[in-house]
């Protein structure tokens, strides 16, 4: 059984501050990388993962994405985060990796591979590895906006696929969820960045390109990413080559 310390004062106050004083400033061009966490408040596995997520959101070089799946909903408590689309997700991941099944906690790589989202040496190290050996963050994205929409301009190809997805992730603002049921009953939890649906806005094609939203679309949103992702000829998601965070006005 996981411990059940309370999430460290010091680590939410980092993210505190990370969400409220980074609210306005310009996304980083080629983050270090990005991490997908696939968690459940009804998980005992989970909490140490979501505590160390909270660290990874409040750094402005990772772009930190929380999935909650709804699989573990039958031990009693049903993930109030949770979305059909995150677990479909998943198991898109489990099956272009070639894996047998789904687990929680799973921090998926720039799309690359997975490793235990509580383990901040295999989080650290993956990220670390990949960064090392070329398989970062490629492809430099740099968002911009006006009073009524909000510009995505993707770099062009260096090395590696040339074509992918222009994937945009919405996610809601931090908050605190009290679970009264389950595993983890009576504990009270911060979660961060948890998503909320997942769209595809175009297709780049490894040349530089703009693709635009609606500042409306953006602005009802807790928050969002933007992912280019390289998708295989079976539907599967691939390589993530470049990412940005699209900051609210």
């Amino acid at each position: 059984m996981p411990s059940r310390r309370p999430l460290r004062l010091e680590a939410l106050a980092l993210a505190l501050s990370a969400f409220a004083g980074g609210a306005l400033a310009e996304p980083t061009d080629k983050p270090l990388g990005v991490v997908e966490l696939f968690t459940s408040q009804g998980c005992n596995s989970c909490p140490p993962a979501d505590e160390f997520f909270a660290e990874l959101a409040a750094k402005e070089d990772i772009v930190a994405l929380a999935y909650h799946v709804d699989y573990w909903d039958y031990l009693g408590w049903q993930d109030t985060l949770s979305r059909k689309e995150n677990t479909e997700r998943q198991y898109e991941y489990m099956r272009a990796f070639g894996s047998r099944s789904v687990y929680t906690p799973q921090a998926v790589i720039n799309g690359r591979s997975h490793v235990n989202g509580a383990s901040r040496k295999e989080v650290d190290g993956a990220l670390a590895r990949m960064e090392r050996v070329g398989e970062g963050m490629r492809v430099g994205i740099k968002v911009s906006r006006t009073s009524d929409r909000v510009m995505i301009d993707a770099g062009d190809a260096v090395t590696g696929p040339a074509d992918a997805h222009v994937v945009i992730v919405y996610f809601n603002p931090p908050q605190t969820i009290k679970i009264g049921k389950g595993e983890n009953s009576g504990r009270s939890m911060t979660y961060w960045n948890a998503v909320t649906s997942i769209q595809t806005a175009g297709m780049w094609h490894g040349k530089a390109q703009r693709y635009e939203l609606p500042m409306s679309e953006i602005a009802k949103k807790g928050g969002c990413a933007v992912l280019l992702q390289s998708v295989g000829k079976d539907g599967m998601p691939g390589p993530i080559l470049g990412a940005a965070f699209i900051r609210k006005p």
